[in-house]
């Protein structure tokens, strides 16, 4: 069965805007390397708007670096899943508005081959969460203090905690360090 998962950047103090984090090449390569195992990304609107177009356009125009181009092509060539109540049609080609409910479209999706499926929006992995329907978790920890930004859980509250399996971690030159997590079954 495909896996769900989520990935995302933090700060120390657990917000998750992107305020004083440092998205450098070996940020990017991080990245790259979990959209190579990926088939779709699920976002909402607002994240969504905030991915395209800008990402399709460094790749069409090729304007940063090779990694971070590289990550622009492989976002770009990803199925986009938009959950939206107030988007009624998408232009980018490879994206969908999805018809079904979030978690319906989900064991839809975990049901069929392919790849992993990777989370792109804060409230849909809550959501998920709650829903126990993902399976890794990817914190990439910056080493700054944010004081303020949106929050994982801001939207949903968990009835009960769950626990994870640490499966590894990598520090890069930045002082940034990516956690890797299980969900326990």
């Amino acid at each position: 069965m495909r896996k769900v998962i989520f990935a995302i950047n933090t700060s120390t103090d657990g917000f998750y805007g992107h305020e004083g984090m440092v998205a450098d090449e070996d940020l990017h390569q991080y990245f790259a390397n979990i959209l190579k195992n990926a088939d779709q990304i699920l976002y909402g609107r607002t994240t969504y708007q905030l991915m395209v177009p800008f990402w399709p356009d460094v790749a069409r125009n090729q304007s940063m670096s090779e990694v971070t181009n590289e990550f622009a092509e492989l976002f770009t060539s990803l199925e986009k899943i938009l959950f939206s109540r107030t988007i009624k049609q998408v232009e980018d080609p490879n994206t969908r508005l999805a018809k079904k409910s979030l978690a319906d479209e989900v064991n839809d999706l975990k049901q069929k081959p392919g790849k992993d499926i990777c989370i792109g929006s804060l409230s849909l992995a809550s959501q998920l969460s709650e829903a126990h329907l993902i399976d890794e978790y990817r914190f990439v920890v910056h080493p700054v203090i944010a004081g303020n930004g949106p929050r994982l859980f801001d939207t949903v509250r968990l009835p009960k905690t769950f626990r994870l399996d640490f499966l590894e971690s990598k520090t890069f030159p930045s002082g940034s360090i990516a956690l890797h997590y299980k969900t326990q079954r």
